[in-house]
C-alpha cells in the first residue's frame, strides 16, 4: 500500500518506545525533498508544544572550503568523501544516549554562504526523536556504515525525477548561481552523487513516493506523537 504523509507522521511518531530517544534517518539524492520532509514532520509531531521532535540534518557535516582546498576537492563539494562522516556518526551516538540531560549542540549549514556552522542546531534534553536527513545515509563504504548503525529506521525519498531536477536548479539559483552555473553544477557534480544515492535505495526500510512528500505551502498535520 503506498503511504500517505499521514501514515509517514504516524509511523514517525511511533518510533520512540520504552523511554529512550529514537533516531530516523530520511535519505535521497539532492533536491529530492529530504530537508522539506524531515522539516515538516518535525513541525508537525511538535505541534506548537515542547520540542519532543528535533531536526539534526547531515549537511552541518560538509568539511569547510579551505579544508576542500587543502584535500584537492572543492570542485566535489556535496560528494561523500567531502563530508566528515564519523563525526557525524559520533554526534548521532551521542543523540542516542545522552547521558547528563543537558543540550546537545549540532552544526548547521548556511546555504548563503555554503560553509557549515558550529553549535547552530540546539536539541533539548526532551527531544525523544531525532530526525536527520542527508544523501549518504545508507552508503555501506567506510565511515558512512557507522551512521546507519545509529539509526533506528532510514526512509529514502523518490520524487518524481523532472520535479527533482526543477528543485535542485531552482535552489542553486536561489542562493545565488546564474542559471548556466546551476546547470553545469547539477550536471557535473549533483547528478553523479545521485546516481550513487539511488543505487542504495534497496537499502531503506521505507521508499517515500512524490504523492506522500509534503509540499512546501502546506498547512501542518495533527500532532502524531507523544
Amino acid at each position: 500500500m503506498t503511504p500517505t504523509y499521514e501514515d509517514l507522521l504516524a509511523r514517525a511518531g511511533s518510533l520512540p518506545r520504552d523511554g529512550r530517544r529514537a533516531v530516523l534517518g530520511i535519505a535521497g539524492s539532492p533536491g529530492s525533498g529530504k530537508t522539506t520532509l524531515a522539516e515538516r514532520l518535525v513541525r508537525d509531531l511538535n505541534g506548537g508544544g515542547p520540542p519532543w521532535a528535533a531536526h539534526v540534518p547531515m549537511d552541518g557535516f560538509h568539511l569547510a572550503d579551505a579544508e576542500l582546498d587543502r584535500l584537492g576537492l572543492r570542485d566535489r563539494k556535496g560528494a561523500p568523501e567531502t563530508f566528515d562522516a564519523a563525526g557525524y556518526a559520533a554526534l548521532l551516538g551521542r543523540l542516542r544516549e545522552p547521558g547528563d540531560g543537558a543540550v546537545v549542540y549540532a552544526p548547521g549549514f548556511e546555504r548563503v554562504l555554503e560553509q557549515p556552522i558550529a553549535g547552530a542546531v540546539p536539541v533539548e534534553p526532551a527531544a525523544r526523536l531525532i530526525v536527520t536527513e542527508g544523501n549518504y545515509l545508507l552508503l555501506d563504504t567506510g565511515a558512512w556504515t557507522r551512521v546507519r548503525a545509529q539509526l533506528d529506521e532510514v526512509w529514502f525519498c523518490a520524487p518524481d525525477e523532472a520535479e527533482r531536477l526543477r528543485r535542485l536548479l531552482a535552489r542553486h539559483e536561489e542562493f545565488g548561481k546564474s542559471h548556466e552555473a546551476a546547470v553545469a553544477w547539477v550536471m557535473r557534480s549533483d547528478q553523479r552523487n545521485a546516481a550513487l544515492v539511488a543505487a542504495t535505495r534497496d537499502r531503506a526500510g521505507l521508499v517515500v513516493p512524490a504523492s506522500a512528500l509534503p509540499g512546501p505551502r502546506e498547512e501542518p498535520a495533527s500532532r502524531a506523537g507523544t
